[in-house]
């Protein structure tokens, strides 16, 4: 009768000790939910007032006013004319200008053209941007100086700044201008074209494309990608 009554008690504290245990593992799965919804971060939403505008290049005084730099060159005066200035920051030359109630976070990538992508990518993080903001300006030989065309998405034409945001932001889904600077060289000297200078009488028509550019981005901010490409996409003028 004994070894009944002790096998009877062993069984109900074998019993109570699974049920104290099963309420302990019970207690720190709902503690830890309980924490992690106390402190789990919330999703912020992309500020739809906020743009990135990316201006392509290559850093360095050699560089400066080659055809390969009109996406700099585009910043530059869209910077100027609000009044800003770049300073240095991570992955790019950054500036931060205001227009009619936007905030542009304007960059020129100091990563040299054929890594562009890690300050596009870096930036859009770090300001909280939505794609549908960013702009890309680059230059592009299968279009007549002078002449801009502005596109929603696209592929990147054989262009290496392009190809790099493409494979490191996750495809081709953004707005880019794209700069005429001409295509008049022999095969096989690509390269010392876009990385030469504009002729004088060029130069002229560039100039004209660049302020065309700098409107167009101010467009972008406020009527929207399809709009701005009806009004600014026309064929450069004799």
């Amino acid at each position: 009768m004994f070894l009944v009554c002790c096998y009877k008690n062993s069984i109900l504290f074998h019993n109570f000790q699974f049920s104290i245990l099963n309420f302990y593992r019970y207690f720190c799965r709902m503690y830890k939910a309980f924490l992690e919804k106390l402190f789990r971060r919330k999703k912020i939403e992309p500020d739809c007032m906020k743009y990135l505008v990316v201006g392509l290049g290559n850093i360095g005084a050699e560089y400066e006013g080659t055809r390969h730099n009109a996406g700099f060159d585009v910043v530059d005066r869209l910077v100027e004319g609000a009044g800003g200035t770049f300073t240095p920051d991570r992955y790019a030359s950054k500036a931060e200008v205001r227009w009619k109630g936007r905030t542009l976070v304007v960059i020129k990538p100091s990563t040299y053209m054929n890594l562009s992508g890690k300050a596009v990518r870096y930036w859009m993080d770090k300001e909280n941007i939505a794609r549908e903001n960013l702009v890309v300006i680059v230059d592009d030989i299968a279009i007549p100086v002078g002449t801009l065309r502005i596109r929603a998405k696209g592929s990147d034409g054989g262009h290496n700044g392009l190809k790099n945001i493409d494979a490191l932001y996750g495809g081709n889904n953004y707005a880019r201008i794209r700069m005429g600077v001409g295509g008049d060289f022999p095969q096989g000297h690509q390269i010392d074209f876009v990385l030469g200078k504009l002729s004088a009488e060029e130069r002229v028509e560039f100039e004209k494309m660049v302020d065309a550019a700098v409107a167009a981005i101010k467009d972008f901010a406020t009527i929207g990608i399809e709009r701005t490409m009806n009004y600014h996409n026309t064929r450069k003028k004799n």
